[in-house]
């Protein structure tokens, strides 16, 4: 082993990608990952407007 192959080895290099054909399957549940995704920002929206759920805060104890 010579002084000159130590460290990290680059990667080969990848072949590209071919651009796959988008099938009618594909498309409706990209669609409603949308759509739920849309729903899901919705009622973000609508819970932030309230206060929080739970009245917690700072617990006292019954004794005094």
């Amino acid at each position: 082993m010579s002084g000159r192959e130590g460290g990290k080895k680059k990667p080969l290099k990848a072949p590209k990608k071919q651009s796959k054909e988008v099938d009618d399957e594909d498309l409706a549940f990209k669609q409603k990952q949308k759509d739920e995704q849309k729903a899901m920002e919705a009622m973000k929206a609508k819970a932030s407007g309230k206060g929080p759920l739970a009245s917690g805060g700072i617990k006292k104890s019954g004794k005094k």
